[in-house]
């Protein structure tokens, strides 16, 4: 039986999912690479941060050829969607991978996002808004079976640590600015989608699966405990607060993946002002996600 592959060059990780034919899991691998260091002030991929990625893009073609993979879907996103230099890249990857990476768009990554996320749910518990936040982008989507809105915003954990939280810890100050920055964009979010008609808010991506991990107390990471856990806004706004107030070397005590230490607060701010200042209660936690959705295109 032939194995398909789904690949998802992200901002601060690159992301690997083997499926058999059918869809059944064969292995599934996580890198944080961070691509998309530095590329909201320059505007280009740091030569370093493409190293460290096509490294982990040669480790993949390995893994690969080892499943006898036969149909390969690699995607890039919102690092890759925002540098100058992203054909270089592109090249470079396509050498180590034997396959070119599509550069998805922001509404094409929030659709497969929903795709993936979606899997398995009772259309009974939709709409579903779906909140994929990334390193770069947060995707939203809304919808049932399918789509009906969808928005990506310029907010992720990596761009929003570089654009405004530089102290150890962060200073007050700046999680403010982070904040009101995010407040300002979630105004975009209001405009098109209706987030009261949403029955279930599912929640994606590195950020969402530590604070869950967190909230758990676990001391490793475990997805199959993550996967349909929930997070309230209460816990959130807490989990924020406590990891904002650690230095980066005592977040890395606390998380069960300690390279999202310096990252991490980032991410929780942007969870955390979503949820209130969209009037989120709860979210589900998913680990099934945008690689699940490009896989699923394969069959």
């Amino acid at each position: 039986m032939s194995a398909l592959a789904a690949i998802d060059i992200g901002t601060n990780s690159v992301r690997l999912l083997v499926t058999d034919s059918n869809g059944l899991e064969l292995e599934r691998a996580m890198r944080m690479t961070r691509l998309g260091q530095g590329v909201d002030v320059s505007g280009i991929l740091a030569p370093e941060a493409i190293a460290r990625t096509l490294s982990v893009l040669t480790e993949y073609a390995v893994r690969m050829r080892t499943h006898d993979v036969s149909k390969v879907r690699a995607v890039a996103t919102s690092a890759a969607r925002d540098a100058r230099n992203g054909a270089e890249f592109f090249d470079a990857a396509e050498r180590a991978l034997g396959v070119r990476p599509e550069l998805l768009t922001g509404d094409a990554e929030a659709r497969c996002s929903f795709s993936g996320a979606t899997v398995g749910l009772a259309p009974a518990d939709g709409p579903f808004l779906v909140i994929d936040l990334g390193g770069g982008s947060t995707e939203f989507v809304l919808g049932t079976a399918e789509p009906d809105a969808a928005i990506s915003l310029q907010m992720g954990c990596v761009r929003m640590t570089e654009r405004y939280l530089h102290g150890d810890p962060p200073t007050s100050v700046e999680l403010s600015a982070c904040a009101s920055d995010v407040r300002a964009e979630l105004a975009r979010v209001r405009e098109l989608i209706d987030v009261t008609k949403a029955r279930t808010v599912i929640g994606l991506a590195g950020t969402v699966t530590a604070l869950s991990a967190m909230q758990l107390g676990l001391t490793r990471y475990d997805a199959k405990r993550t996967h349909h856990s929930r997070l309230s806004a209460t816990q959130v706004t807490a989990l924020c607060a406590r990891l904002a107030q650690a230095r980066v070397s005592e977040r890395r005590e606390l998380l069960v993946e300690p390279a999202r230490a310096e990252v991490i607060v980032g991410g929780a701010v942007v969870l955390a002002t979503i949820m209130t200042e969209l009037g989120l209660a709860e979210l589900l936690v998913s680990e099934r996600d945008i690689l699940d959705g490009l896989a699923g295109s394969l069959r």
